[in-house]
């Protein structure tokens, strides 16, 4: 159908958000979120359209006092009335194309990371977008089967090359997507409605990911032919396996045009756990809108040296760290929250 899935760094018309009221997905910890999202809505809405999500007309009033108090231009936002069960819009939302200089949305089924059953109302999320943003929207079909995919578990580059992991995607046990699904079922399924000429697969995503494996904790196209990849140096930590085989698959790895892949090493935080549980915290989440890179941060000596590795990858976006250790609670930062839709 001769599509292009544009790459995140192209500019944007707009980023959707969906204003945090799920209160279980961060028990005891809800009181400081939406103030997080105040400061990542405040350093995209400088340079493009936030559609934010709401769940009724009243709540439009207490969403705009939070803004306002932080000075936020709410000029700049659009607030669209429809009820979701959570807000993770990465993977709820639909698959922005480009066919020709037009718009389509590739609407694949979201089932609750395969996990959760709160997802009867999420599944809405790409019709009300695709009247909204009046563009055609699409069923991603596979032998008259809906294709499940979530936004997370793909990253790519707008040329052609797509990265994700076995772990998501081809585990056949756990969380698992489209049963009897093969990786040849894959190729084809992403050429058809995203133009993808090229897989790269990694193997495990990072510890502590609900989702069973999403890239976009684990490596992200930061250009064209250039990726960061995380990379663990302490050699007893439970990432520093994975993330070592992962980082040896990239090596010689190519593009779809036959270019070599540059692999730049992003470090991680030491690890955050809360009561029992390992946080998926990780740099590799971060955002990238029209003007800045937002990057979750997490109060760590390594905070800056990620900073820096990205300011030198993104030398004409402003680079903003936003403090997440309360955000990864919900066992999502930045990125996870956050999608794009290209001019």
């Amino acid at each position: 159908m001769n599509y292009r899935l544009p790459a995140e760094w192209e500019e944007h018309k707009s980023t959707i958000i969906c204003w945090p009221h799920q209160k279980e997905d961060w028990p005891e910890k809800f009181a400081p979120i939406p103030w997080v999202y105040v400061e990542i809505i405040k350093n995209i809405c400088d340079s493009e359209l936030v559609r934010l999500f709401v769940q009724s007309e009243r709540e439009i009033a207490k969403v705009r006092k939070h803004l306002e108090r932080a000075h936020v231009d709410t000029a700049n936002v659009e607030f669209i009335i429809s009820q979701t069960d959570r807000g993770w819009m990465r993977d709820s939302t639909p698959a922005f194309v480009k066919k020709g200089n037009d718009t389509v949305a590739v609407k694949f089924k979201f089932n609750g990371w395969a996990k959760y059953s709160n997802w009867k109302k999420d599944k809405n999320i790409p019709k009300t977008l695709s009247k909204v943003l009046n563009v055609e929207l699409i069923d991603a079909k596979q032998n008259g089967k809906e294709i499940v995919l979530e936004g997370g578990a793909i990253d790519y580059n707008g040329g052609g090359t797509l990265l994700t992991t076995e772990e998501c995607l081809m585990d056949h046990a756990t969380q698992v997507r489209n049963p009897g699904f093969t990786k040849n079922d894959y190729e084809k399924a992403f050429a058809a409605y995203l133009g993808i000429k090229k897989i790269i697969w990694l193997g495990k995503g990072i510890a502590g990911d609900d989702t069973h494996g999403h890239v976009d904790d684990l490596c992200r196209f930061v250009n064209y032919d250039t990726v960061v990849m995380c990379r663990e140096k302490n050699s007893k930590d439970e990432n520093y396996y994975h993330l070592e085989e992962n980082f040896e698959r990239l090596q010689g790895e190519t593009i779809a045009s036959g270019t070599k892949l540059n692999v730049i090493e992003l470090p991680l935080p030491s690890p955050i756990n809360f009561e029992d549980l390992r946080l998926p915290a990780s740099y590799a989440n971060f955002y990238i809108s029209n003007s800045a890179v937002l990057v979750p941060t997490f109060n760590d000596p390594n905070d800056r040296t990620a900073l820096n590795i990205l300011s030198e990858l993104f030398p004409k976006r402003k680079i903003v760290g936003i403090h997440a250790v309360d955000l990864v609670w919900g066992l999502g930062t930045i990125h996870c929250l956050t999608h794009e839709e290209p001019v």
